[in-house]
């Protein structure tokens, strides 16, 4: 089967999110959605989530799934916003529970900030299946970014989120709390092991060096060919030899502090005060 998809790309952040649907039907499914944030102000708004509701309403759509593909470190999630509009179950994967028991120490969340994934309407694993009307979706779990991370297959299309770039670009960081370039190289051995001709959809795009445009859709044919860090059979030695150096580069996300509190309680903000006023920590030294 071959999914219909519509991209909706936030230059803000980079990201890509997705509105898969029935190619002869109306149940969609929406990955990794996007809450702006202006980090200066601490102000919320909806416009990129507003857009994704607006092409579902025009549609007829029925939204069946608000799927992430893993606790993201760039972005905030719409997913409550857009559950309360058009409805959907979110869902995540099952290892939500590593990461929430992680950062739930970094913020301190003490007793009261379940770590069991409650947060969210279902936890997959590798090896489970969804509906989305009358198209299956199957699951892979693909960590290496981060624990939780996964690849939703659907027909034959994989959302793949950070794990892989577009070929020119490469592959995702793996030094946040959790990730392994080893285990990264393995999750992508996975995905590199579906038909050639599958569909891959990335969830950031940076621009490559010499292209001009962005881009998010390419083969898993073309990846195994032309990644610059995992195609034409390069080797797990060299792999995390590359990843780690490059990783000890770079900097942290500008919105990984506000993102990860987020992110973490799928979507929801932290309780608020006694005067209903919300605050995000902001730990010191800690990453």
């Amino acid at each position: 089967m071959t999914p219909f998809v519509k991209a909706f790309f936030d230059e803000g952040t980079f990201t890509v999110s997705y509105v898969v649907r029935e190619p002869h039907g109306k149940a969609c499914a929406i990955i990794d959605s996007v809450l702006d944030f202006d980090h200066a102000s601490g102000r919320t708004d909806t416009r990129s989530a507003d857009k994704i509701i607006a092409y579902v309403q025009e549609e007829g759509l029925n939204v069946e799934w608000i799927l992430e593909s893993h606790v993201h470190a760039d972005h905030l999630s719409a997913a409550p916003y857009i559950q309360d509009k058009v409805g959907g179950k979110i869902g995540i994967g099952d290892h939500i529970t590593v990461v929430q028991d992680t950062f739930g120490k970094v913020f301190n969340e003490g007793t009261e900030f379940q770590r069991d994934g409650s947060q969210f309407d279902a936890l997959f694993k590798e090896g489970d299946s969804f509906m989305i009307g009358q198209m299956r979706g199957d699951v892979l779990h693909t960590p290496g970014h981060t624990p939780a991370c996964l690849t939703y297959v659907i027909g034959d299309a994989a959302f793949v989120g950070d794990t892989l770039f577009m070929p020119d670009f490469g592959t995702a960081r793996c030094d946040f709390p959790g990730g392994s370039s080893t285990t990264l190289y393995q999750s992508i051995q996975k995905i590199l092991a579906l038909p050639d001709e599958t569909r891959i959809f990335v969830g950031h795009d940076y621009k490559a060096p010499g292209r001009d445009e962005y881009a998010w859709e390419t083969t898993v044919g073309e990846q195994k060919a032309l990644n610059i860090h995992v195609g034409a059979g390069k080797s797990i030695e060299d792999f995390v030899s590359m990843r780690d150096a490059r990783d000890a580069t770079l900097a942290m996300p500008r919105l990984i502090l506000p993102s990860l509190q987020v992110n973490m309680r799928a979507g929801q903000m932290p309780p608020a005060d006694e005067q209903g006023n919300v605050f995000l920590k902001l730990p010191v030294n800690k990453l």
